[in-house]
């Protein structure tokens, strides 16, 4: 049995295949390699309380966005 194309799929084809295969340690290499280089995600140091959150306006608007229903999910 032959493995997919990592490298063309898209992040979210690539997520959901770690999740459906745990024990790929390719695959999840493949997905961490393409976290870093889409660097898609919000750097921010360690949050010393949760008002802290009030200092990063960005982060919680993507994890208001992600956390919102999707009309356009397969």
């Amino acid at each position: 049995m032959s493995k997919p194309n990592f490298e063309a799929m898209n992040q979210k084809e690539l997520h959901d295949y770690v999740l459906t295969h745990r024990d790929d340690q390719e695959a999840f290499y493949a997905y961490v390699d393409k976290l870093h280089t889409e660097g898609n995600w919000i750097e921010m140091p360690p949050l010393q309380s949760l008002e802290d959150l009030e200092n990063y306006p960005e982060f919680k608007a993507r994890f208001r966005n992600s956390s919102e229903p999707r009309d356009n999910v397969v």
